[in-house]
């Protein structure tokens, strides 16, 4: 049997403060080699049905990944779609299939947006807990759904003061009024400058191709959280900010070299602290800024789906079918 779990089901079963040690034990297993992770392709995807019929409207990923001892294997299925949210729609959707390990039978189908959205929040929650100092002042450049996973998941795993929230549409406004909860005061910035200055933790979640905001506005010894640029043509931060780093951190750092960040910066993949390193205790905070450019991984994607599959199975939630 096949347990078939909707977006709603899982945003019900995810608890943040409960999934950022799964993330963190997934992330030190990477970082020991104690994880499968092939090769993620991506390709362009909609080619011939918009307007122009040579350009694509979108990017399609394949994530597969297995942890070792884990019970089950996932193989993600997520799409980029920048110009969704002008028709009310995510910019990233995904599905996740579990797959068991042992048998090699499917166990479970999974909407895989919210999955996503969580496990990619729990990087900055993790890296804000261990790289900033309590309480956070927080400022975010974006105003989609995976910027406010990064806010709801920093302020599960820290103190937050205050956060200020940039996007050039009026997003922002609602993005700043769905966070208000989260710390005393929240607001929506007009600059991008006027959200990263003075902040301790700066966070990025956007499509960008161009540089977000100026690295000069940053305060010393900012933390600075990139999750946006996952290939060469996407940049989220300037060559100042990069220069200004005392260290940069990466989630892989293999394929965060080559994403436009860091692929001009100079820097050599062997200089880039990977995050494992981290949690496990290897690395000392230096006092100026720090960079942790994220690509994400699918080794996240399969610690997360399975617990989230074991949650729903003990409570019950979701929909069996036989797919005999």
């Amino acid at each position: 049997m096949v347990r078939i779990l909707s977006e709603r089901e899982i945003a019900d079963l995810l608890e943040l403060s409960a999934l950022l040690p799964v993330i963190e034990e997934a992330f030190v297993k990477q970082g020991r080699g104690e994880v499968e992770r092939p090769e993620r392709p991506h390709f362009p995807v909609g080619a011939g049905l918009g307007d122009d019929p040579d350009e694509p409207l979108g990017t399609g990923l394949t994530m597969p990944a297995y942890v070792h001892g884990a019970e089950y294997y996932a193989t993600k299925l997520a799409s980029v779609h920048p110009a969704n949210p002008e028709e009310g729609l995510s910019t990233v959707n995904a599905q996740v299939a579990l797959t068991d390990a042992g048998t090699g039978l499917p166990r479970a189908y999974m909407a895989g947006t919210e999955l996503t959205n969580a496990r990619t929040g729990c990087i900055g929650g993790l890296a804000a807990r261990d790289l900033a100092a309590d309480p956070i002042a927080l400022g975010i450049v974006g105003a989609g759904t995976q910027a406010r996973s990064q806010a709801r998941a920093i302020a599960a795993a820290s103190e937050v003061d205050s956060i200020r929230v940039y996007s050039p549409s009026d997003s922002r406004e609602r993005c700043a009024a769905d966070l208000a909860d989260l710390a005393a005061c929240v607001e929506a910035v007009d600059s991008p400058i006027e959200a990263v200055s003075g902040a301790t933790v700066v966070c990025t979640a956007t499509t960008a191709t161009e540089p977000v905001f100026p690295g000069e506005a940053l305060d010393p010894g900012t933390l600075v959280v990139a999750v946006g640029a996952y290939s060469a043509e996407m940049r989220e931060l300037d060559d100042e900010t990069i220069r200004r780093a005392e260290s940069v951190i990466a989630d892989v750092p293999e394929e965060a070299i080559q994403t436009g960040d860091l692929r001009e910066s100079g820097l050599s993949v062997e200089e880039l602290v990977p995050l494992s390193a981290v949690f496990e205790g290897e690395f000392e905070r230096p006092e100026g800024v720090v960079v942790v450019s994220s690509v994400g991984s699918a080794v996240l994607d399969a610690a997360a789906a399975e617990f989230v599959l074991e949650r729903a199975e003990r409570e019950g939630v979701g929909e069996t079918v036989s797919l005999d």
